[in-house]
This record gives C-alpha cells, sequence and structure tokens, in this order.
C-alpha cells in the first residue's frame, strides 16, 4: 500500500498540460504515492451546473494532498450562457470552484513563494528571494455580494452616514461587495507568516494593507499583527500600505523576505512579485488549511494554448516541491528544486517566454533527467 494518496486535479485548457509534464518527475523521485485524478473546473459547470462536482470533494477527503492544474472562469452572465440548456433557469450560480475549495476545506494559507533562478532571463533582479502569505478565506473573496441590491441590504446600509450618496441610486444599478475579516483569520494568517519566518530564518515580516482609508477591516487586520509580532520578538514587524508596496517591490525588492496581506491585496502583490523572477510560468503556490493542502501553479487555463504543450510547466514543478515539503518529504523537495535550478541555468530547455521553443513536456523531460 501506497505511503500516500494524491489527489490530481488537472482542470482545463493548460492545466492539463502542466500536469501532465509533471507527472513523470514525480515518477521518477519515486515517491510513494497513489495518484488519484478527479474532475474540476469549467466543462463540469456546463455539464452538470458544477464546476466542483460532490465526488471531487470527497475525493480530497479521502487523500492526503492535492496537486492541481488552472481552471476556466468566467463573468456571471457569460457563466450562465455556456450551462447545458436543461440547467438554464434553475438558479445555478457559478462560484470559482478553486475559491470554494478554500473556504470549505479551510485552506485559510495561500503561500506564495518568489525566487529569482540564476540564469532566468526573465529574472527582473537576480537573487530575489521572498515570500507572500495571502489570507485565503476572507477579505475581498468572501464572496458575500449583492446585485441587485435587496432591500433588507439597503436599510442596513443606510444606518452609515457615507452611504447617503447612494441611498436613492435604483436597485438594479447598484452593486455591493463585502469585505469581511475577522480576528481569528487575521491572527492565523500573520502567524504562519511569523512561523515561517522563524523556520527558514528569515528576518522580518511586511504586513501589507491599507488600514488609513479602510480604517475597520484594515485597522483590524494591522491591530491583530501588532499584537502577534509581540511573540516574535526575534523578528522585524513591518507594515506598508498596498499601494505603495507595489512600488517598493520594483524598487527595493531584496529589503522584504516574508509578506503577508488579506486576500485581494495579497493576490495582487503576489502576481507582481511573481513578475519580478519570472512571470506566472514560475509562480506557484499552496493552499493550506491545519489537515489539508492543494497544491498549484497561478497562472490560468489559457485556453487558447489548450493541449499544444507550448507553456511553462516550470510553476506546476514547483508546485510539487511545495507539496512534497508539506508532506515531509523534505530530501525529494530540495532534489527537485535543484533540478528546475540546473535545467534553467544550463538554458538548454526554455519555452516559448524564456525565448525558447521546447515544449512543456521536454521541459518536464529535461527536469527528470536530472534527477
Amino acid at each position: 500500500m501506497a505511503k500516500y494518496r494524491i489527489a490530481i486535479l488537472p482542470g482545463d485548457g493548460v492545466g492539463k498540460d502542466v500536469i501532465e509534464a509533471t507527472m513523470p518527475i514525480l515518477k521518477k523521485l519515486e515517491v510513494d504515492a497513489e495518484y488519484i485524478y478527479g474532475d474540476i473546473g469549467w466543462e463540469f459547470w456546463r455539464r452538470e451546473g458544477n464546476a466542483l462536482p460532490d465526488r471531487t470533494k470527497k475525493l480530497l477527503k479521502e487523500t492526503d494532498a492535492c496537486l492541481f492544474g488552472a481552471i476556466t472562469s468566467k463573468p456571471k452572465k457569460d457563466a450562465d450562457a455556456e450551462l447545458d440548456p436543461s440547467l438554464r433557469g434553475k438558479g445555478l450560480s457559478y462560484f470559482s470552484p478553486i475559491v470554494r475549495l478554500r473556504q470549505e476545506f479551510d485552506l485559510f494559507t495561500n503561500l506564495r513563494p518568489c525566487k529569482a533562478y540564476p540564469g532566468n532571463p526573465l529574472n527582473y533582479k537576480d537573487k530575489i528571494d521572498l515570500v507572500i502569505f495571502r489570507e485565503n478565506t476572507e477579505g475581498m473573496y468572501a464572496g458575500v455580494e449583492f446585485r441587485p441590491l435587496p432591500d433588507a441590504v439597503r436599510t442596513a446600509l443606510a444606518t452609515h452616514p457615507k452611504f447617503k450618496p447612494f441611498a436613492a441610486v435604483p436597485a438594479d444599478e447598484i452593486a455591493v461587495s463585502t469585505r469581511i475579516m475577522t480576528q481569528n483569520g487575521c491572527r492565523r494568517i500573520v502567524k504562519a507568516a511569523f512561523d515561517y519566518a522563524r523556520a527558514k530564518n528569515r528576518k522580518s515580516v511586511t504586513l501589507v494593507e491599507k488600514p488609513n482609508v479602510l480604517r475597520e477591516t484594515g485597522g483590524l487586520m494591522l491591530e491583530t499583527a501588532r499584537e502577534v509580532a509581540k511573540d516574535y520578538p526575534d523578528i522585524v514587524f513591518k507594515d506598508a500600505n498596498v499601494d505603495a508596496m507595489c512600488m517598493w517591490l520594483l524598487k527595493n525588492p531584496y529589503d522584504y523576505e516574508v509578506l503577508v496581506a488579506e486576500n485581494l491585496f495579497g493576490d495582487i502583490i503576489s502576481d507582481l512579485a511573481a513578475q519580478l523572477v519570472g512571470g506566472l510560468g514560475f509562480a506557484c503556490s499552496g493552499n493550506i488549511g491545519s489537515s489539508y493542502a492543494v497544491f498549484e501553479p497561478t497562472h490560468g487555463s489559457a485556453p487558447k494554448y489548450a493541449g499544444m504543450y507550448k507553456v511553462n510547466p516550470i510553476a506546476t514543478f514547483l508546485a510539487a516541491e511545495l507539496m512534497l515539503e508539506w508532506l515531509g518529504e523534505t530530501a525529494k523537495a530540495e532534489a527537485l528544486d535543484g533540478a528546475v535550478a540546473e535545467v534553467i541555468k544550463e538554458s538548454r530547455v526554455r519555452t516559448y517566454d524564456m525565448g525558447g521553443k521546447s515544449t512543456s513536456l521536454e521541459m518536464g523531460r529535461a527536469v527528470a533527467d536530472k534527477l
């Protein structure tokens, strides 16, 4: 019997390509695992009205970890239009399945390493090495939105003096999204960032927020982070506004080691930081909870490239590396990281984004050959 049972969710578009490129690497590493493929993504929304079928959630509950590819998401009207005709008019509503996974499995930490590998022609600067902790279940992505605006919600909002300019706007001409943050949600993501900094011998943690404008939600995050920081006197705590951080990451990327932010701000700075080290082809993430985790590249499904094996699969290789480390397979994770670094440095195998003509599968074979 295998030591691990790992769910594989290729998803849509190039998600299938990059997962296919990654599996021979895991085989070469001789991971003692059984890999079970599951259903997720756009085709299941269209055919079944559910992009995250119950059978897939059951699969995840019966496995130790999950490696995920990519999914397609579209705006509400487009999603409704692509439903099978037999499912239309039944009140079905599309919601991103990866966001649902994060919330339903309480995968509250989104871990985003951003490391500049030597020899990568896409590096903004060499030797960048920072990690972002993004809260994964709350904030602007909690999904509590209204359009048209229900009377009950309007009545509640009308008690706030700053809603006065919007009071007469018709219900179907106004949309409201909520930014929901809890003290527990703030505390555990900040604590995860500090724990990581201490374990990895990183000297500072920087909170990225906007409490001067978002006074209640941003204020709660800042106050909570300051309290948590008191338990880590060996680590420097800093805070910065999200708009300023977008500038400072470009100007002084070496000034930061660990960044922590709520969901939306973490999403934004994660992609910015990814571009510093080569773009989304090098950007992996781990969606980590107390007892389960889903690992993925952070790029989209890029439907126009589906089946062409054109996109850079390194982000998926690095997602597999994060998965191995989380499972406790540290030596195998380090071996994979070394193999990726060697292939990048040699520059013989490069996908189109790196200025080459190699396929996703060729990149996978090159990395596997280094193991």
